[in-house]
């Protein structure tokens, strides 16, 4: 069983169970993906399989090259996964969502919106300083950074403003609603980090969804 997959958001929606409850959705066009590499510990030391997703906008000679044995067309997005047993796949092959089942368990990785540069009351939930007293220009401040002498410097990992957004986020354990083979769609229960159109990485844990979760 391959481990990972690759897919696109699409954009959220709904769906009604046999009770009538409503469950939102995130839609994910995931696949098909092609086998560009397959790693082996003979050759590269561990195993892996590498999967190609999307189409290429611009063609170059690497690019062009490392696709010259899979016979395949090129693809934008490469990413490598764990594979149970890399013999069971071949370079070129193309696979579908239909791995997946509904109520299987995974996670998924995706990019979050970038928000450019933010103040720290809106990328950190600082609360300001005060809004009296003469304080005109320190409603919106950071305030201390730290201490004088001792240490005498900025501490690394101290929360200021700066680039909000743009991040790599895992959200895990989120259940598998439905899945489209026909349409290469997967349902996916709640939402997903990202905007519309972004790269997803799905990745298999293999659990059963529970009663209620």
């Amino acid at each position: 069983m391959i481990r990972g997959f690759l897919g696109k958001k699409i954009g959220m929606s709904q769906v009604f169970g046999d009770d009538g409850r409503v469950t939102p959705v995130t839609v994910i066009q995931a696949g098909p993906c092609i086998v560009t590499q397959i790693k082996t510990k003979e050759r590269d030391g561990y195993e892996a399989v590498q999967l190609g997703y999307g189409e290429v906008k611009r063609r170059n000679k690497p690019l062009t090259g490392h696709f010259q044995s899979t016979n395949s067309r090129l693809c934008r997005y490469l990413r490598e996964v764990q594979a149970d047993d890399v013999a069971e796949f071949q370079e070129g092959q193309a696979i579908g969502v239909d791995i997946f089942q509904p109520g299987e368990r995974i996670d998924v990785i995706g990019r979050s919106k970038g928000k450019g540069f933010a103040g720290v009351m809106k990328r950190h939930g600082f609360k300001g300083g005060p809004r009296t007293h003469g304080q005109s220009d320190r409603a919106r401040a950071p305030g201390s950074i730290g201490a004088g002498t001792t240490p005498g410097r900025v501490l690394k990992g101290l929360r200021m403003a700066g680039h909000m957004g743009n991040e790599r986020i895992t959200v895990k354990g989120l259940e598998v609603v439905r899945v489209d083979p026909e349409r290469n769609l997967l349902l996916v229960k709640g939402g997903i980090p990202g905007a519309p159109n972004g790269l997803i990485q799905i990745r298999r844990v293999g659990k059963a969804a529970t009663a209620g979760g």
